[in-house]
């Protein structure tokens, strides 16, 4: 029988973090917790639980963290499992997770799940956003988290994937005021990681792009070529094609909410933020890079 240890970052996740933890406490062999020195009642939460041991980091950003879990927390199984406090595994998941780690063959190294969205209480089931295959599951030695600010995926360095049906949920219960809130945070990362792969800064470790390759390499691939678009033209492309073209409105309001929020202001914003940036050092490459890595240490 395979160890399987499951890795949950936090920062203030009182809503979430019990819901996460019980969705796979009779799958997981560990469970470890890197906490990045939370103010509310996360970490008193946690002490329920005998499986869970919690470390605290300071943050710089997910991959940093998640990488610190890898290397500084002690983990002694063979496979290793990425969750978000946000998110849970439905009961088919944490069924097949379970099979999939005792019975694969020594050449199986990854394990992709697929990750459903629910927003506002309902489920994006459309527009490109289900379902998405992540690779989440990883045996331990093999897989890293790439050094990405934004969309970091992990990155496996040899072996064979395979996929398993069941859902890890991504099901946020804060309002709509801490979304556009930490989405305006994201924005900001989201400018670094373009303006880093823009002037191919940071480039190591990551995801290689190919549209004939893995999920992430196809989406990113996607994302190289969606940089090509002049600026502010292309969150219009990104919204009409998500919400019109593959079908967002089929989600209702809370679909046209999702996908104007996310598909366009914060694609529009992200561009805002960009282009603000190279105005103020009139495009000047080598300063643009200079006060990002000073500003963000990357």
């Amino acid at each position: 029988m395979q160890t399987l240890t499951a890795i949950i970052l936090t920062y203030n996740e009182e809503l979430h973090i019990e819901r996460c933890v019980k969705s796979i406490y009779e799958v997981v062999d560990d469970i470890v917790v890197v906490d990045c020195y939370s103010t509310d009642k996360t970490i008193e939460i946690l002490k329920q639980f005998d499986k869970v041991r919690v470390y605290q980091n300071k943050w710089v950003n997910y991959a940093s963290q998640f990488n610190w879990g890898l290397e500084s927390c002690n983990i002694q199984s063979e496979w290793i499992w990425r969750i978000d406090a946000d998110e849970y595994a439905d009961k088919e998941l944490g069924i097949n997770v379970r099979k999939a780690v005792d019975k694969v063959g020594e050449q199986v190294t990854g394990i992709y799940v697929k990750r459903k969205i629910v927003f506002m209480g309902h489920p994006l089931m459309h527009g490109t956003w289900y379902p998405r295959w992540n690779l989440k599951i990883f045996r331990k030695g093999v897989g890293q988290c790439e050094n990405r600010w934004m969309d970091e995926h992990i990155k496996i360095i040899h072996g064979e994937t395979i996929q398993i049906e069941g859902n890890q949920v991504d099901d946020n219960l804060n309002n709509l005021t801490w979304w556009t809130e930490k989405h305006n945070s994201y924005s900001t990362r989201e400018m670094v990681d373009m303006l880093m792969t823009e002037y191919g800064t940071g480039a190591e470790n990551r995801v290689v792009p190919q549209f004939f390759g893995t999920s992430e390499q196809r989406l990113r691939w996607l994302k190289t070529r969606y940089m090509k678009v002049p600026f502010f033209v292309r969150p219009f492309i990104n919204f009409v094609y998500r919400y019109i073209l593959r079908g967002g409105f089929r989600d209702g309001k809370q679909g046209l909410i999702w996908h104007f929020l996310q598909g366009f202001w914060y694609r529009f914003l992200v561009d805002a933020k960009i282009w603000e940036l190279k105005r103020k050092f009139n495009n000047n490459n080598e300063k643009i890079i200079a006060y990002i890595e000073e500003k963000y240490h990357v």
